[in-house]
């Protein structure tokens, strides 16, 4: 099981940049690079928003992070009130019974 959590102002991450083992590198404010894993993307369609749910592949925890992304590879906050949006459609993931499926099958 996951656990999300909100990222701050000072954790931004600017650019993100896929690969074909759907990771992404992320380019952090300070120029450092984090390997992250992509559970799965979200499109808002009344909001034209993309989110993108990741996680550090190094962290333990695997504490999700969700951000807005565009198709440049750029990444950006989102606020209080998308952050409950997105907390809403995690839990529907997490709950999701062909996700459980394919969780048990790693």
């Amino acid at each position: 099981m996951y656990n999300i959590r909100y990222i701050l102002e000072n954790e931004r991450l600017t650019k993100m940049e896929i690969n074909q083992d759907n990771q992404m590198v992320v380019i952090d404010h300070e120029g450092q690079e984090h390997l992250m894993q992509i559970l799965f993307t979200y499109v808002h369609e009344e909001r034209k928003a993309s989110y993108v749910f990741f996680y550090d592949t190094k962290d333990p925890e695997q504490e999700v992070v969700v951000m807005r992304y565009y198709e440049n590879g750029e990444l950006e906050l989102i606020d209080e009130e998308e952050f409950a949006e997105v907390e809403e459609v995690f839990a529907a993931w997490q709950e999701d019974p062909k996700i459980q499926e394919l969780k048990e099958e790693l």
